[in-house]
C-alpha cells in the first residue's frame, strides 16, 4: 500500500529554492564564463548550464517555466551598433528623411490604367 502512495503532481518544480539561488548565481556570471560565444543567453543555453552544475536534465519548456515562475523575463537584445553615430542619425532624419518620404506622385491629373496615358 505504501507503494501506491503519491509522489506528488507530475508538473511539481524539479529544482529546490537553494539549487535555483546557485543558478542564479552561475546565470549572473554571463555566458561566456560558460564557453559561449557571446553575451546572450538562451533557454538552450541556461539548459545546458541547468544539466552541467545542477545535473539536472529539464526540456526547453521546462527552463522556461522555471524562470518564469522566478520572475525572470524575455528580453530583447538592442539592435544598435557600437558604431553608430548618433549625432549622424538625427542628421539624417531630419535632413534626408523628409525627402525620401515625399509622395512620388507625379503633379496633375494621372490615369488608372498603366498601359494607356490620360486622354486630352
Amino acid at each position: 500500500m505504501e507503494a501506491l502512495h503519491s509522489t506528488g503532481p507530475a508538473n511539481s518544480p524539479t529544482v529546490t529554492d537553494a539549487q535555483f539561488a546557485v543558478l542564479e548565481e552561475e546565470l549572473g556570471k554571463g555566458p561566456t564564463a560558460h564557453g559561449f560565444e557571446d553575451e546572450r543567453w538562451t533557454l538552450v543555453r541556461v539548459q545546458t548550464v541547468i544539466r552541467r552544475r545542477l545535473r539536472l536534465t529539464l526540456t526547453v519548456p521546462t527552463v522556461w517555466r522555471l524562470l518564469k515562475r522566478h520572475d525572470w523575463s524575455w528580453q530583447a537584445p538592442t539592435r544598435r551598433a557600437l558604431e553608430r553615430d548618433e549625432h549622424a542619425v538625427e542628421l539624417w532624419k531630419k535632413e534626408v528623411w523628409p525627402r525620401v518620404k515625399a509622395s512620388r506622385r507625379r503633379p496633375g491629373h494621372g490615369s488608372s490604367s498603366r498601359t494607356r496615358p490620360v486622354s486630352p
